[in-house]
């Protein structure tokens, strides 16, 4: 009879459970703001530095004081989801974000010990950037505007150290700014910005500067009018004008 009775409560505090909000069932737990978590310009970030794999060091606590461990879920103060990680030693191995509205904020997924990657959202749910880790330095970097379309591409070295190449893009999809890696070696760069219609508005070189970590003109650069009309050179040496 004993156990009868035991079935029947356990499973009433089942079907219970799943008819209430899980943040509804834990008393004075903390509840954020949307202005509290949400940057105007990089969203939730709150998190990152508690993510080794994206370069974050810090570490989280429990109520008692400890290192938090497992599963953690954090809440909007209409009790909606704002943030779910798992946590090991008090940092993030893996998690998800999510706005007030319950669209996707931003997730991370982690490939092995060194690579791991993050996808950020716009309110709307279109990708607004990739960024792909390497050993905590964000190695390649994708952003797209609110429509989908390329907003800009960076990609670097696995150390982070140099770029391999950069773009910026016109919402059209055209390019606006391209700098390309042309000689690993002397670290020498084509570099070249466009104007609307896409004709070249100005081209040349650059070299990377490793002590001030610049990308510094060098030799001849051309400038043109929207024709594609040639109408000024100069020449450039470490940077300076000649």
């Amino acid at each position: 009879m004993r156990l009868a009775v035991l079935i029947v409560i356990l499973s009433f505090s089942s079907v219970t459970g799943w008819s209430q909000r899980f943040a509804d069932q834990i008393p004075g737990i903390k509840r954020y703001t949307t202005d509290e978590v949400i940057d105007p310009v990089a969203g939730i970030k709150m998190y990152n530095k508690l993510t080794p794999s994206i370069g974050g060091d810090s570490v989280r606590y429990n109520n008692a004081g400890y290192n938090l461990q497992g599963w953690q879920e954090d809440y909007y103060m209409n009790g909606k989801l704002l943030h779910k990680g798992f946590y090991v030693d008090g940092q993030i191995k893996v998690f998800k974000n999510y706005f007030e509205s319950g669209q996707i904020e931003r997730s991370i997924v982690v490939s092995d010990p060194a690579r791991c990657s993050v996808d950020i959202y716009y309110p709307s749910g279109t990708v607004r950037t990739q960024i792909l880790y390497y050993s905590g330095n964000a190695q390649n970097e994708y952003s797209f505007f609110p429509n989908g379309t390329k907003a800009s591409v960076l990609e670097k070295d696995k150390d982070a150290q140099y770029i391999y190449r950069s773009s910026k893009y016109y919402e059209d999809g055209s390019p606006s700014k391209e700098i390309s890696l042309i000689d690993k070696k002397t670290k020498k760069y084509s570099d070249k910005e466009y104007y609307e219609n896409g004709k070249v508005k100005v081209e040349g070189y650059s070299l990377y500067d490793p002590s001030s970590k610049d990308y510094q003109k060098e030799g001849e650069w051309v400038y043109y009018n929207e024709k594609g009309q040639a109408v000024k050179k100069e020449k450039y040496k470490n940077g300076k004008l000649q």
